[in-house]
């Protein structure tokens, strides 16, 4: 048994605060220290691992044959350093598919996929039925264009802490809320399109412990869309208590992408074969990320009669970093439910995998080359039939890869190791079960004038 020395007091919005929930952990709050001990409570299961390499060769017939005919198109290619600066000539288009698998259930690529359509309409919050989620568990996502301009995109993944369970609280619904309130926050707003690197530059600085100007005519940041999202979660009255890590991206049109990271979901970008950057977790201690939460004022004050860590993380104790995007890359959001059960190089070999085979990619003695025109292997089927591109197949292929990872009683990966780090008398060997939530982001650039599809809502 761990211990873990309370961190920080603050004063919250809304009057709540933050437990320090670890996730698959036991929160002890002790009534004669001020100590909050952390009971690790974890499964080894004996069961045969799925090769998630093999995924793409087990796509029924049918539709494989009809896959590989639209997205195998040849195409020129080009190195890095024959991409053409970015310029007024050009324009950055994102193609976003996203996959998901609840823990304990058994993943169907062919329905745990998302596919983004910058013209369809965000549903207000509040008016979706719980049996309407998508079966990711306790995590969410969500993917929005920026108000009335779909060359602007935000998106982001909340993963829910379990530990509220221990509380009767369903961890589901306050990341599921969170993601919810931010798409809709995004879609309606009607800011002028600002651009992301010079509206961060020029904004005035935020005051110490503040979160500055979110409101007015301030431009939406990935870090303030983070802070609308959150605010109205604290003031809806059917989240009672819960918490919730999250990643939000904003990325505009002249390849800009920010990120606001708060715990230990997180993204890679992918370039060329190579990881080009990743997000680092936040972490107060093992297992124990930076979160949102709402706290009853019944557990406020038990803890402050008793004794017991609150901690309070803000959006603005998020790590906010800012990326130019280039013709071809791969961006992964996700969850910590792939990070602890994949490896950043094991992510790269299965995109560079999967954007090899169709043609995305081509490696030659010159080095791995982009295609030209992505188009073909990105664009959606205009009809009712089910859709097929190549950034559903990497989201799905990473998906399958790290829930056959988490199933792995043998093979240790990234959390086993934080495991041994931390405490090297452990026995626990093999992934983490989880549940498992990624968004895909494959970069395109484009002509400016090309023509922009009808809207379809």
């Amino acid at each position: 048994m761990a211990s873990v020395s309370a961190l920080r007091m603050l004063s919250a919005p809304c009057h709540t605060a933050r437990l320090r929930l670890a996730r698959s952990s036991t929160l002890i709050i002790s009534p004669t220290s001020s100590s909050a001990s952390y009971l690790l409570s974890h499964n080894n299961y004996n069961r045969p691992a799925i090769d998630g390499m093999r995924y793409l060769s087990t796509i029924p017939p049918r539709v494989g044959r009809r896959v590989v005919h639209q997205l195998m198109t040849q195409a020129p290619y080009l190195t890095a350093a024959e991409q053409p600066a970015s310029g007024s000539g050009t324009k950055f288009v994102y193609n976003i598919a996203a996959s998901y698998v609840g823990k304990g259930r058994p993943f169907n690529p062919s329905t745990h996929v998302f596919h983004f359509n910058p013209y369809h309409r965000v549903s207000k919050p509040g008016k979706k039925a719980k049996s309407a989620r998508p079966e990711s568990g306790q995590d969410a996502f969500f993917v929005s264009r920026v108000g009335n301009r779909p060359g602007e995109v935000a998106l982001g993944v909340a993963d829910g802490v379990g530990g509220w369970m221990d509380s009767g609280v369903d961890p589901a619904d306050f990341s599921h809320a969170l993601c919810d309130y931010m798409a809709a926050a995004a879609y309606e707003n009607d800011k002028q399109p600002t651009k992301i690197a010079s509206a961060a530059a020029n904004a005035p600085a935020a005051p110490a412990g503040g979160e500055g100007n979110i409101s007015g005519n301030a431009p939406l940041t990935a870090r303030s869309l983070m802070q609308k999202g959150y605010e109205a979660v604290c003031h809806d009255p059917t989240i009672k208590a819960g918490g919730s890590t999250a990643v939000v991206g904003m990325l505009d049109e002249s390849g800009t992408m920010e990120v606001a990271n708060l715990g230990d979901s997180g993204f890679v970008l992918l370039r060329l074969n190579g990881v080009h950057t990743a997000s680092e977790p936040q972490t107060h201690a093992f297992n124990t990320p930076f979160q949102l939460s709402v706290v009853p004022p019944s557990m406020l004050l038990r803890a402050a009669t008793f004794g017991g860590g609150l901690l309070i993380d803000q959006p603005r104790d998020a790590d906010v970093t800012r990326h130019k995007l280039k013709h071809g890359d791969v961006v992964v959001f996700g969850s910590d439910g792939l990070w602890d059960n994949l490896f950043n190089q094991e992510i790269l070999r299965l995109v560079s995998s999967t954007m090899q085979k169709l043609g995305a990619w081509k490696g030659t003695d010159a080095g791995v080359q982009v295609a030209e025109d992505l188009t073909p292997f990105t664009k959606l089927d205009s009809d009712d039939k089910p859709i097929f591109t190549l950034q559903s197949f990497i989201a799905t292929h990473i998906v399958s890869a790290a829930k056959s990872a988490s199933m792995n009683a043998k093979l240790d990966g990234p959390f086993a190791k934080e495991v041994k780090k931390y405490y090297p008398q452990d026995a626990w060997h093999g992934g983490k079960e989880d549940d498992i939530c990624v968004v895909v982001v494959l970069v395109s650039e484009e002509p400016a004038d090309m023509a922009t599809p009808k809207p379809r809502l």
